[in-house]
């Protein structure tokens, strides 16, 4: 089985394997460029996602600066408003749906270590060895419909946010947050449910 699958699958994987190595190096020669287009020109932009993300939709807009790990795992719908400076740690895939509003410096991580010290570092590692020294597994995050992420929210790996949600500003989301509600804080919760009509 491949890196890339193991990553996918949420099993251990090896970041520094080669054909990881080589979608993050397009990823990141990607955003670079995206992030140096001029503002007003849109049609470059458009053309540097599509190649980026595994899908895009409609009416997307993301300002700049912005970063990626892999960019190929990141499924945006229509209607989205990404601001200043969001990081997506895109190890598994990243799915954002439709009318989704994510303000500035919000980053979202689907890749974790173990927290056992002797499940995270390998033991005998060397300079010379073809495997990082640390261990890593990834689980995807969702963003579901209408959804609001307020500026500084932090969304930690295996998180799905439901449909019409609302998060504060500065929370981060270490577990799932159902549909329709309002959610803040550090570790997020929810405070109360949003009347929606949808």
């Amino acid at each position: 089985m491949s890196e890339l699958s193991k990553c996918l699958q949420g099993k251990q994987f090896n970041c520094i394997d080669n054909e990881l190595v080589s979608i993050i190096t397009k990823a990141r020669r990607l955003t670079k460029q995206y992030n140096q287009t001029k503002f007003e020109d849109t049609i470059q932009k458009d053309n540097i996602l599509s190649e980026l993300f595994a899908k895009i939709g409609n009416n997307v807009k993301i300002d700049v600066p912005f970063y990626c790990d892999y960019g190929q795992h990141i499924s945006i719908g229509n209607n989205v408003i990404i601001n200043i400076n969001c990081t997506f740690v895109d190890c598994n895939k990243i799915t954002i749906g439709n009318n989704v509003l994510i303000a500035s410096n919000v980053q979202i991580y689907t890749a974790t270590h173990p927290v056992n010290i002797s499940d995270r570092l390998l033991d005998n590692w060397s300079y010379n060895n073809p495997h990082a020294f640390f261990n890593t597994y990834a689980l995807p995050v969702t963003i579901e419909d209408n959804v609001w992420i307020g500026g500084g929210v932090i969304i930690l790996p295996g998180v799905t946010i439901g449909k019409n949600s609302v998060i504060g500003a500065g929370s981060v989301v270490n577990k799932s947050i159902p549909p329709n509600s309002l959610a803040v804080g550090n570790p997020c919760k929810v405070i109360r449910k949003i009347n929606n009509k949808n």
